[in-house]
């Protein structure tokens, strides 16, 4: 092919920057728009805790389509300047500046999605805000693919599970079914469990007897048992 760099003209090495700048700029979009995914998730649940499944999915839906929104912009424009380092550019060049444009329309369309003020609309109940919320399901209805939609109904069902063991009532311990006893007389019990109804009756009266006559000798006399 001979050498590539003497092929590359002033306008090729222009292309080459902007490809570049777009990738530096969607990498700060990246950054930024983190903050508009995680308020659509915030709403997701707020909408699921009272019930309003339907918005919940929406702002969902949403979310996903951001997140493959920015994944797929980057595999692109990474793919782009791969080419044009390994191949002669010449060759490529119809390819590169195609995906200039298209890079830059996609970064028009992330910069519009990084609106809080616009996620915040999710969950309004104003006629402006219910138009918006139909507009964003149309337009999703036509951006996502089944796979995508797919996981957005698997996250949704793990949210409301999260939902539901968050709400639920916490279990009370059962009340214990026997009367406590001290470690004393629980030995005691367990060492005398082999004896007769009559070993255990003449045990406990020399029990009794033996607390008496300590008793006397302390000068009171004990509560008989």
């Amino acid at each position: 092919m001979g050498n590539s760099s003497s092929r590359i003209t002033a306008q090729d090495r222009r292309a080459i920057l902007n490809m570049k700048l777009q990738r530096d700029k969607l990498h700060i979009y990246q950054k930024k728009i983190q903050t508009v995914l995680t308020r659509e998730h915030e709403i997701a649940k707020e909408c699921l805790a009272r019930d309003d499944k339907s918005r919940a999915l929406l702002a969902l839906r949403r979310r996903k389509y951001q997140e493959q929104l920015l994944v797929k912009t980057d595999a692109q424009l990474e793919a782009l300047e791969k080419l044009t380092s390994t191949i002669e550019f010449s060759l490529v060049e119809k390819a590169v500046l195609y995906g200039l444009q298209q890079g830059n329309q996609v970064l028009k369309e992330i910069h519009k999605e990084m609106s809080l003020e616009a996620v915040e609309r999710l969950i309004e109940e104003t006629d402006e805000a219910r138009a918006y919320q139909r507009e964003v399901s149309n337009l999703l209805a036509g951006a996502m693919t089944n796979e995508e939609e797919d996981a957005v109904e698997d996250e949704l069902e793990a949210l409301e599970r999260e939902i539901l063991g968050a709400t639920a009532a916490p279990t009370m311990p059962d009340a214990p079914s026997t009367v406590p006893v001290s470690p004393e007389v629980q030995e005691e019990e367990e060492e005398g469990s082999g004896e007769t109804e009559a070993e255990k009756k003449a045990k406990r009266a020399k029990e009794r007897a033996k607390a008496r006559r300590e008793a006397a000798r302390e000068g009171t006399e004990p509560m008989l048992a």
